[in-house]
């Protein structure tokens, strides 16, 4: 049975309020007997010696007999206490809180988010954090870290310290719920150990915390180090776009954004490293905007560029605007067609018009937009031809005689669009309704159309369509139908119909259907974001476009079309700036990233609902109370100490007592 083998050491345990390194070694005080049974039952005889008179030496051998037994005593005593001391020596006492017993296994995560570029009195946030890690974790402490973007699984110090010190900043944050769930795998089986995972982070609120995930974390604690900049002050460029592009370029119009601060702020214009503009921002309600006029020709790589001290990666934003090729439109016309002329001018488009008769099918290929402008009839041939055009991206605009026969529109239009026409109505009615959110008429009214003079038309057809509505009837029937590559009206735009062709209605609607007949890449995208541009080039079979930037590139997933090629973003590439698009090293566009601004709010997360979790103000106090649980006091030298004590003791009581 085992408990006769621990009693003696529970008990002295007990006694002594102390732990033992090796407890099994306290048996060893029985040995504590043999100098008691050697004091009882010493077997050393006296002699007697007669005297001739023992009346005067009385006095003496009482008083040696006292001496003699005190002397006993003491070295009883005194080896007792040497046999004792030295056991306990050996044994290895200490004290220490039972936490500090057991295996402990730690998991660090580290934000590394842009909002960590938060200033302190000694640098970033990040930085900061870096320091303190490294100087206060323990060297040969094993331990699992990870950031947003890194993991090391039971590593040490040594073996990560260049690549920690290193951390990068990134757009990529991971939410609450998966910094637990990822750090929970971290600890892996060992089941026996107590678990530790730290969260050190500014806990933004975009984190998106929330206390049943972190109460489900039951099998480890979880301790929150909250990070503190000196001040929530930041100013940012949220997005550009342009405005009144009718001639040239337009205007630049440029947002921004102020936390804790509403100064003026300077913001500059580049293209490229050139120096295009500068002026002022004036904050109001924490909002901002400037206009920068920018030149009718050439490309422009742009860059906007504050000078902020609050977070850094907010303080620029790029874009860029390409010398793009003109825009091929083909108008096939049945009817008067010289409002197309004055509509797809030489500046941005090339305008090809014919005849049904003498239509070349070999350029259909190479347009961008076909207008079918009251063709009487669609021919098998052209509707096979229009049909693959729409399949390859074209874009096709469909203007119906009154006259025409519906079945060949039908048996063009319901395969793509599911588009059925009916019978013609002849009946005098006003159109009256201007759909603001389609595509067609996006940015060309400022407000809600009201006092508007719009046109009317004696004569349409009934259409049954799942296209979206852009111009409207007063009847609730639809005018012209359509998306970004068909586009179908449900009239005759002769004079003899409709006063359409005088209606301002006229030039953004065929205007933008131009526009929008090629996917233009947009001024920027922001990264991580699903993003899709379309280059207008024609690809052999081998070939494959590139991405580029300062000689670093990617492949992009992209789709080849006949006569363009759709490049498709995701997750690449990871960092903002002006890239390139190459087709074997020679470069086709210029097409912009940005990161996302949601971290740029500097709104923090009030931990004191979390009281599941241990919170720490920063990461040299969480090491030190770390330390301070885990601290064991060894007491063996102590017991040395003294057992050396008995031993001089004893030699003194030899000394001394015997004279």
């Amino acid at each position: 049975m085992m408990w006769p083998q621990v009693l003696l050491p529970i008990f002295v345990q007990s006694i002594l309020g102390m732990q033992f390194k090796h407890p099994e070694i306290l048996w060893a005080l029985l040995l504590l007997l043999i100098p008691i049974f050697i004091h009882l039952f010493q077997l050393r005889r006296f002699q007697k010696t007669p005297f001739t008179n023992v009346k005067l030496l009385k006095k003496v051998v009482s008083a040696s007999r006292k001496s003699s037994t005190l002397k006993k005593w003491l070295l009883l005593l005194a080896r007792m206490g040497l046999i004792a001391f030295l056991v306990l020596a050996f044994a290895q006492p200490f004290t220490a809180k039972d936490i500090a017993l057991k295996p402990k296994h730690y998991v660090f995560y580290l934000d590394n988010s842009f909002s960590m570029q938060a200033k302190t009195g000694n640098g970033p946030l990040l930085q900061q954090a870096l320091q303190d890690f490294a100087q206060n974790i323990p060297e040969n402490e094993t331990f699992s870290f990870f950031t947003n973007t890194a993991t090391y699984r039971d590593v040490q110090l040594a073996d990560i310290k260049n690549e920690l010190l290193q951390t990068p900043y990134t757009a990529k944050q991971l939410s609450f719920t998966e910094v637990l769930l990822k750090g929970q795998t971290l600890f892996g089986d060992q089941q026996d150990a107590q678990r530790h995972m730290v969260l050190i982070s500014d806990f933004q609120q975009q984190l998106n915390m929330d206390v049943p995930s972190l109460e489900a974390m039951v099998d480890h604690e979880v301790h929150l180090v909250q990070l503190v900049a000196e001040a929530s002050l930041n100013r940012a460029i949220d997005s550009v776009y342009l405005e009144n592009t009718a001639m040239g370029k337009g205007e630049l119009v440029v947002q921004l954004s102020t936390w804790g601060t509403s100064e003026n702020l300077p913001v500059s214009l580049y293209n490229g490293n050139d120096l295009m503009a500068k002026t002022a921002a004036q904050f109001q309600n924490q909002r901002a905007v400037v206009r920068f006029t920018l030149p009718d020709t050439g490309a422009i790589n742009g860059r906007v560029v504050i000078t902020d001290n609050g977070l850094e990666y907010d303080n620029q934003f790029h874009f860029n605007l390409d010398a793009t090729d003109p825009i091929r439109v083909l108008a096939i016309n049945g009817a008067e067609s010289a409002f197309l002329s004055r509509i797809f001018t030489p500046a941005e488009f090339v305008l090809m018009q014919t005849s049904l008769s003498q239509l070349n099918y070999s350029t259909l290929p190479e347009q961008n937009l076909v207008v079918l402008n009251e063709l009487q009839k669609l021919p098998t041939a052209l509707t096979m031809a229009l049909q693959e055009f729409l399949t390859n991206g074209g874009a096709v605009a469909v203007v119906p005689p009154t006259d025409m026969e519906v079945a060949s529109y039908n048996a063009f239009l319901a395969p793509m669009a599911n588009t059925q026409w009916d019978s013609l109505v002849k009946q005098e009615v006003p159109i009256s309704t201007v759909n603001t959110a389609h595509p067609l008429f996006k940015n060309v009214f400022e407000g809600n159309v009201v006092n508007f003079q719009y046109p009317t038309v004696k004569a349409y057809f009934k259409v049954r369509s799942q296209l979206p509505v852009a111009l409207g009837l007063q009847n609730q029937t639809p005018f012209l139908l359509g998306n970004d590559q068909l586009y179908v009206f449900t009239t005759a735009l002769s004079m003899d119909n409709t006063n359409f062709k005088n209606s301002p209605l006229i030039v953004p609607t065929f205007y933008n259907m131009g526009k929008l007949s090629l996917d233009l890449p947009p001024l920027y995208a922001t990264l991580g974001s699903p993003f899709m541009v379309e280059v207008p080039i024609s690809l052999s079979q081998d070939d494959i476009l590139k991405v580029t930037k300062s000689g670093e590139g990617f492949i992009p997933q992209q789709e080849v079309l006949p006569k363009k090629v759709r490049l498709l973003f995701g997750e690449l590439p990871e960092k903002d700036g002006i890239y390139t698009i190459d087709n074997r090293g020679e470069p086709l566009r210029a097409i912009s990233f940005n990161y996302d601004r949601k971290e740029s709010n500097p709104n923090y997360t009030d931990l004191s609902p979390y009281t599941k979790a241990q919170q720490h103000n920063n990461l040299t106090g969480f090491f030190e109370e770390v330390q301070k649980n885990n601290t064991i006091n060894e007491f063996w030298k102590w017991f040395v100490i003294l057992a050396l004590v008995f031993v001089l003791l004893e030699t003194a009581l030899h000394r001394f007592l015997d004279h």
